[in-house]
């Protein structure tokens, strides 16, 4: 049985004030950063920085994302319930549980095979039941499920991928941080097939998003 205590949930509550004073709006996503126990999602030793509004490394030299910057891309995604969202990187799976607390169907995708069965195992415990997770190459997306009515990718890449675009549906929302060595957090609407609206939401820092997978061996 996994402990959140008081002090935890205290915690969170004192993160969401600070969320809040940072000028993030949506009330659904502040319910949903208050509701979800980020310290179930990180090892043991980082356990007591979990409520810190600071990125903190996972396994395979990753990181799940500073809570500001979960609550900011969630945001932009102006998520409804039941919309159907592809989210590209999985990680600790943080972020998709944040999503299926706003009652969206999350298809998560992870190309490191130990993050991807590690979070499986742990969003299942939890009874996040609308995530389903997928071991494979995020570059590619997930074809078999689109269109979708958002795409959030958690990674920094050097370019919006068409692939990604194409698997959006018309009216649909993409947010994604694409630059080098910092990136710039776009929100991309799809107009129509071939029309799109960008609009820049300032710098942030990701790692790096790149193809293929990669095994426990």
């Amino acid at each position: 049985m996994r402990d959140d205590s008081y002090r935890h949930k205290g915690l969170r509550r004192k993160l969401v004030d600070s969320l809040r004073k940072k000028g993030i709006t949506d009330e659904r996503v502040l319910a949903a950063m208050e509701a979800v126990p980020r310290h179930f999602f990180l090892d043991s030793a980082f356990a007591d920085l979990a409520y810190e509004d600071k990125a903190l490394p996972i396994d395979r030299e990753q990181t799940i994302s500073q809570p500001y910057t979960v609550a900011f891309q969630t945001q932009l995604l102006n998520v409804l319930k039941r919309d159907r969202i592809l989210e590209i990187g999985t990680g600790s799976g943080y972020q998709a549980a944040i999503l299926s607390k706003i009652e969206a169907r999350v298809f998560t995708v992870e190309r490191q095979e130990a993050l991807y069965h590690k979070a499986q195992k742990l969003l299942a415990e939890l009874g996040f039941s609308n995530v389903r997770c997928y071991y494979r190459d995020g570059t590619k997306g997930m074809r078999e499920f689109a269109p979708y009515d958002k795409i959030i990718v958690t990674a920094g890449a050097l370019e919006v991928p068409k692939i990604l675009l194409d698997q959006l549906k018309i009216g649909g929302i993409m947010v994604i941080p694409v630059g080098t060595r910092s990136q710039k957090m776009l929100r991309i609407t799809k107009l129509a097939d071939d029309e799109f609206q960008e609009e820049d939401f300032g710098d942030f820092r990701f790692v790096p998003f790149v193809g293929g997978v990669e095994n426990d061996k």
